[in-house]
Order: C-alpha cells, then structure tokens, then sequence
C-alpha cells in the first residue's frame, strides 16, 4: 500500500478511536446510562444519536478530504514540482491543528444542532418525556464531547504525520537538492496546547460527574431534589475548585517544560553566532538528558573549532615561510612583519579576532609577490621604471590570489591589509593613492612594521642599517608616509628598550 493509503488508514482508525471514546461512550454515559426512561424512549434516543452521528460523520469526511488535497497532490504526482512538495510539506505540519478545527465544526453543526432540534421534537411531540433544561445538559455535553474528541484527534495526528513529512523532505532532497525546514517556526504553541490539555484533563471528569449528578436526582424524585436544593451551589463550587486546580497545575506543567525550551533555543542561537557555549544542568528530569547531549555536541565543536584554527593558522604560516624562502635575504620577513603588527595592533588597543585578523593579513602581505618575476625581484641593479611598476603591482597580485580562495568571506578581513601596506598617509603611495584614515586599518599598521623590518634586514643591494637609524626614519615620515599613531606607538614602545641588543627585544625574529 502507497504512503497515502497507509496514512488515510491510521487517520481512518483514529478517527473511529476518538469518536467511540469521546462520542459513544461519553454520550451515552451523559444521556442514556444515568435516565430512568422506558426501553422505547431509550431506543428513540439511540435513534437521534446514530443519525446526529452519521450527519456529523458526513459532513467531518467532506472536511477532511479538503484538507488532504495538497497532500494527495503531492503523493499521486510522479515528479512534483518543488513548490508543490513545499506547499505539502508546510500543509502536513498544519494538519494536526486542522484536525481540531475539523473536529469542532462538524460536532457542533452535525452532532448539537441535529441532535438538540430532533430530541426537541421528539419532546413536543410527545414521543419521550424528557424536561427541557435536559437539552442545555445536552448542549453542554456536545460542547464536552467536541473537545474531547479534538484533544484525542490532535495528538493522534500529530503523531501520524511524521512519515509525510519525511517523504515530503526526501523527495525534495532527492529531486531539488532543497532542503526543507521550519528555520523555528511554531504552529502550535506549547503554552496553550498544555493549557487545553490539562484544562480538559482536570475539569472533563468532574464536569460529566455533576451533570449526571444533575440528571439522576431528577430522575429519583422531587423529595430528594428538595432536599438537594443547593446542589447547583455545591457544584458550581467544586466546578470552580477543579478548574483553579486544573489551571494551577496546567500553568506549572508548561512553565517547566517552556523553561528548558526556551534555555535550549537561546543555546542554538549562541551557536549560530559562533559562540560555543556549554548549558548548565539545572535540570533533574529528562532534560537534562537533552542539555548533556547539547554540552557534548559543544565539546565536538569546540574540538573541531580549534583543530580548524590550528589548520588555519599552519596554512597562513606556511604560506608566509613558502613566500620568504625564495630569497635567503628575505627569510623570516613576513613572520616579523607579523609579529610588529601584533606589537603595534596590542598597543593600539586590539585584542582577539580582530588581533588575529592582523596578524594574518601581516603573515600574507607579500604574497602577491609570488607573481613577480625573480629576475625583477631579486635584480641587484637599479630598476627600471617598468620593473619597479612589476614591483609596486605585487599588493593587488596578492589581493587576487586570496580573493580565489573559498569561502571568499573568509578572506575578506585580510584583503584590506595586503593590498594597502604600501599606500603613504599623504597619499603617494600606491596602488589607488588612498591618504590618511582612508586607508584600512591593517595597511596602515603593516606599512609600518614592513618598513621598520625592511630597513633593518640585508638584501641585495644594500646591507641593513641599525636599529636607532631605522627609528629615526620612521621619526621623520610620522605624518607623511606612515600613520602618526601607528608609528608613534611603535616607536614608543622601541624607546623604551633602544639600548638592548637587536635579537634582544620582544618581537624581533632571530
């Protein structure tokens, strides 16, 4: 049998389940167990409920195969179009809410008003005596029945949709590549469906108790219902009594149950910012089955997390060492030009990953330089304007090559830095001519750190100079070349060790 079939069976069955337990026997309690009526007038009264029932059977099953529409739609289909799939899918997560409202409507409209308009002839009539206050007992009871039976049907069906939704899914999966989802979205409310529920719970017994209190001291005589003349207060008492009761406990149930929901949601979320973090257990009962479940989820994350830096880290520090080791001259250039920039980064108030984030952009500044020829690269020569043009295009080469890189959004924090480490504060340098805080925030850390390390390294052409002739320059070009803070806070922090040795102070590289 197709998954259609099966699931137009269970519904059938469950049906059938709901309206014996609800239907049948608790009207037959109400209206029937507790008359003193003749077998005549009883079977008359059996009459008018199968009848009520059958019109309210007729009119249920019409509602209920246009509520299966879409679904149906979407099984039969061979290849269904994705909207189609979508529009079951969302449909099915709304059936069990539906099946209240299919519920409700055709108890009232087929069973109560059938029902109350044939006893109420059978009455006039003459055909059974029954008082007519028995109809409002009537009426009451169809509105307790309609209820019962919609509590019974919504959580049969809620149970009975979950195989559609998964089909729905798979074949979404298997012929679109579309994942389907509610992304947190609630048709049904925890906090009322609790409510009900335990409303209906609480009071449902107490309230069929009463009425059919009601209805057998009517039948035993009038002495006895003289001498129960206060019935009706007692009984709205203890009416009022059990649906407090009912609500108290009703109100508790959902908060604790709301409670660890609502911890556990705003968990998630923290995770989908990328904040991993652990859950208290605060719970006692099954929850806290669920938070430890979250805690090691966290704990793989966390693990995954820092192996994924560490890859990370490995990836950009081996670039940096792969670049500087196509010229001894250079080896070690791009790891110090790092370490400055963090020095200088840490002065100017920079911490975690906006820290890194310049540390990285540092470690690859000169990576564009791997497109430039090493007969230019490495001349000893004076260069020639074209040559030293080949030079100067080195930081939008590097801005290139990580923009191939994937996820480009990942990329993103180091682009600024490589491509602007050699633009001037008064804006002549290059590659776009961008002056003072214009220019991103890591080119102009860089250029300073770069600078700082090229004039004090050896190359080809010319052997370094010292370390207070290095400060000096960058004393001069404050303001011109290089940010005045940014040049300000490294040569402070210099000052104050300029008489150490030059493999001595924090940062400096072998």
């Amino acid at each position: 049998m197709n998954l259609y079939g099966v699931f137009l069976k269970k519904q059938i069955r469950n049906y059938i389940f709901g309206s014996v337990v609800a239907v049948l026997a608790v009207g037959s309690l109400i209206l029937l167990s507790s008359l003193e009526i003749s077998q005549t007038e009883y079977l008359r009264l059996l009459y008018v409920l199968l009848i009520s029932f059958v019109i309210m059977a007729v009119t249920e099953i019409n509602v209920f195969l246009r509520q299966m529409r879409p679904i149906r739609r979407a099984l039969r289909e061979r290849k269904p179009s994705l909207d189609m799939l979508e529009e079951a899918y969302l449909h099915t997560h709304r059936l069990p809410k539906l099946a209240v409202q299919r519920i409700l409507g055709p108890h009232f409209l087929g069973l109560s008003l059938p029902a109350s308009l044939l006893t109420l002839w059978l009455i006039r009539t003459g055909l059974i005596s029954l008082p007519y206050f028995y109809l409002v007992l009537a009426v009451a009871g169809a509105i307790l029945v309609a209820s019962m039976h919609a509590l019974i049907e919504f959580f049969l069906t809620a149970s009975a949709i979950i195989p559609l939704i998964k089909e729905f899914r798979n074949r979404a999966l298997t012929l679109y590549m579309v994942d389907f989802s509610l992304e947190g979205h609630v048709f049904v409310p925890i906090r009322p469906k609790f409510l009900v529920t335990c409303m209906l719970i609480g009071t449902f017994p107490l309230i069929l108790f009463i009425m059919a209190t009601q209805i057998r001291m009517e039948t035993l005589g009038s002495g006895l219902v003289e001498g129960m003349q206060n019935y009706w207060e007692w009984a709205g008492l203890m009416l009022m009594i059990g649906t407090l009761f009912s609500s108290i406990a009703a109100w508790l149930l959902t908060r604790s149950v709301q409670h660890p929901i609502n911890e556990l949601y705003q968990a998630m979320n923290h995770i989908k910012d990328g904040q991993l973090l652990q859950m208290q257990d605060e719970y006692s009962d099954e929850f806290s089955k669920l938070v430890a479940g979250f805690n090691m989820m966290v704990r793989g994350l966390q693990a995954r997390e820092r192996q994924s830096r560490q890859l990370l880290d490995s990836y950009f520090t081996t670039l940096a060492v792969a670049l500087d080791a196509r010229d001894p001259y250079t080896a070690g250039h791009s790891l110090r030009v790092a370490e400055y920039s963090v020095i200088i980064g840490q002065l100017a108030g920079l911490t975690g990953q906006k820290l890194d984030n310049l540390r990285k952009s540092a470690l690859l500044h000169d990576i564009g330089k791997i497109g430039v020829r090493d007969s230019v690269l490495f001349k000893e020569e004076a260069l020639t304007d074209e040559e030293f043009d080949q030079i100067k295009s080195h930081p939008v080469l590097g801005e290139n090559i990580l923009r191939q890189i994937e996820p480009v959004e990942k990329m993103a924090p180091y682009l600024g830095g490589v491509r602007s480490h050699h633009e001037r504060y008064d804006g002549k340098g290059y590659p776009d001519g961008l002056a003072g805080t214009a220019i991103p925030l890591h080119g102009r850390i860089i250029a300073v750190a770069d600078a700082y390390d090229a004039m004090t390294s050896d190359r080809p052409y010319r052997k370094g100079m010292n370390h207070e002739r290095a400060l000096a320059i960058l004393e001069q070009g404050r303001g011109t070349q290089w940010d005045p803070e940014f040049a300000g806070l490294f040569l402070a922090y210099f000052g104050k060790t300029e008489k150490l040795d030059k493999t001595d102070y924090p940062g400096r590289a072998g």
